[in-house]
């Protein structure tokens, strides 16, 4: 697995494998292995649980089909909309190819099975793909976005117990990890507007705070 940065390329910049086959479930009805997307040096590192359908047919991570409808723009409710909000993806990029700033994106699974969500060995399988991201591009804000993605980077990546975290209560809030901050995320289109309120105004104080304290790693 290549894991050497070309930041030429804001898809897949890590050069990672295109044409895995380590989840044999997950190859007929893929269209394309979808790896991260975005900033090497990214602080912000948002995990999904798997591509979405949209993600599936062009390779960026949490793009949806409205995210690109050229009449409408990003939709209200995606990740990219809401990225928008924060200035950390240009409003006027290309929906088809955001231009994003300080941001990685990618999920667990790197492969989509539109009648499905990955098994628990799949999600297992995939985790190097995640783990050599996360050591790259060491950030600062892992972004939990859905309960299996928190369940996930809880368990490999902090000192607090999966079972300990409920995604409705941990929404907006901050949880310290090893070396980095959580900040858990219901995904997009399931939150209320309360939520979404909620989950942004958490976000931009942390932006302006002094983040970037927790520099003081300890090996992953």
């Amino acid at each position: 697995m290549a894991v050497d940065a070309n930041q030429q390329s804001t898809a897949n910049p890590f050069g990672m494998d295109e044409g895995c086959t380590n989840c044999p479930g997950l190859c007929e009805p893929r269209t394309q292995v979808v790896h991260g997307y975005g900033d090497v040096g990214a602080d912000f590192l948002f995990v999904g649980e798997r591509p979405s359908a949209r993600a599936d047919a062009v390779g960026i991570p949490f793009l949806r089909s409205t995210d690109v409808n050229q009449d409408e723009g990003f939709a209200a409710e995606g990740l990219f909309r809401l990225l928008q909000r924060l200035g950390l993806c240009a409003s006027t990029s290309d929906p088809a190819e955001p231009t994003v700033t300080n941001v990685y994106l990618t999920n667990l699974t790197r492969c989509r099975d539109p009648e499905r969500p990955p098994t628990d060995e799949e999600i297992d399988t995939c985790e190097p793909y995640l783990n050599a991201e996360i050591r790259m591009i060491n950030p600062e804000i892992i972004v939990p976005v859905g309960e299996r993605a928190l369940k996930a980077i809880a368990l490999e990546y902090t000192t607090t117990p999966a079972g300990d975290l409920d995604l409705e209560r941990d929404h907006a809030t901050t949880i310290r990890g090893r070396g980095f901050e959580l900040v858990p995320m219901i995904e997009p289109t399931a939150q209320t507007d309360d939520q979404r309120q909620a989950w942004l105004e958490h976000f931009v104080e942390l932006m302006a705070s002094d983040y970037r304290q927790t520099k003081g790693r300890q090996e992953r």
